[in-house]
């Protein structure tokens, strides 16, 4: 066997005890949760914006970016829900490179797992408690999810991971709204059988115990594009595509139909400031289609406070060390223009 237990690292309980929710922390997290419960069953209108860095790489300036996105939020908070991107795991397609805080809390260090799941919950905790927004992140890793279940208001599960049968059903245990991309390949039946999957109870073994899930009825899909077998991008965010979503979506034993659109990544070739027009486009297609308006709940916005992105050596501030995302006067302007919109 190829493995080296290099050390055994403490249980989620332990690393909550050190760092812990206070008790008006809960209550903000309780709300945001029940908002988001809100929307995505269909009983409020807001909208959905989840926005931020590709990676939350650097705790300080992931911070300053979410100060500056909660001084937004008071302005935009009676029409949208917004909710900060803390990724702080970065799924690689080779799995060479840079993989999030929670493996590397310093990029240019070599992996340090116990330092990484302390800065992972950390970053959530402190944006919990500075500021009342909780945040999303995306479940790369199902063992890593207990370490920050309490911090969380939305879960991304992402292109590579969904047909994962382990993803699937530990999502079937979380009581928070859970979005499955559809794969690279761009198959909405893989994506919408994971929802299923997602939304009824299951046994399987998780962290070494046999458990049991209810099922999660917040799960529902999210739209990134795909690409083809040329290595072409194939977005996915148009007029037919979100009516082919709602033909194949009612011929599924589903609850809650919903769906975010993310404006980068494949919809976007990683060209970052099409994610504007994009998000435009979707508003529109969300006026002109009842049906739309109902299935699209929210985008999802890659943004950081510098725009473009950086290598790791280049130390520019705020700027992206993954994906190119958006500036901050930019994303503050198209926050506004989404609240006149929706």
């Amino acid at each position: 066997m190829s493995f080296e237990f290099l050390k055994e690292l403490p249980s989620p309980e332990e690393i909550k005890k050190q760092y812990p929710v206070s008790q008006k922390a809960k209550e903000a997290k309780d709300a945001r949760d029940a908002q988001m419960r809100d929307i995505l069953t269909g009983k409020s209108d807001k909208f959905i914006v989840i926005i931020g860095p590709c990676s939350a790489d650097n705790e300080e300036s992931v911070l300053d970016y979410i100060h500056r996105l909660a001084t937004v939020n008071e302005k935009v908070k009676d029409k949208l829900l917004i909710v900060p991107r803390i990724y702080t795991n970065k799924p690689r397609t080779t799995g060479e490179g840079y993989k999030g805080i929670a493996s590397q809390p310093d990029p240019e260090q070599a992996p340090d797992l116990l330092a990484g799941l302390i800065a992972m919950r950390k970053m959530h905790l402190r944006s919990m408690e500075e500021t009342g927004l909780s945040a999303a992140d995306e479940m790369l890793y199902p063992e890593n999810w207990m370490y920050v279940e309490d911090l969380l208001s939305y879960v991304a599960i992402g292109a590579r991971s969904v047909e994962d049968q382990h993803h699937r059903l530990t999502v079937s245990g979380f009581d928070v709204a859970s979005g499955m991309k559809n794969p690279t390949s761009g198959d909405f039946s893989v994506m919408l059988n994971s929802v299923y999957a997602a939304q009824h109870p299951h046994n399987f073994v998780y962290r070494g115990y046999e458990v049991a899930t209810n099922g999660n009825d917040l799960t529902h899909v999210i739209l990134r594009g795909s690409v083809n077998k040329r290595g072409v991008c194939v977005p996915n965010y148009h007029y037919e595509d979100l009516n082919r979503l709602i033909t194949m979506y009612d011929k599924m034993d589903l609850v809650n139909p919903a769906c975010i659109i993310d404006a980068n990544h494949s919809n976007s070739n990683k060209q970052y400031m099409e994610q504007i027009r994009i998000v435009k486009e979707i508003l529109h297609n969300r006026h002109e289609s009842n049906d739309i308006k109902k299935m699209v709940k929210g985008v999802m916005i890659e943004s950081y406070i510098e725009g473009g992105n950086q290598k790791i050596s280049e130390h520019i501030y705020g700027k992206s060390i993954t994906d190119p995302c958006l500036g901050w006067e930019d994303s503050e302007k198209l926050i506004y223009t989404i609240a006149e919109m929706a």
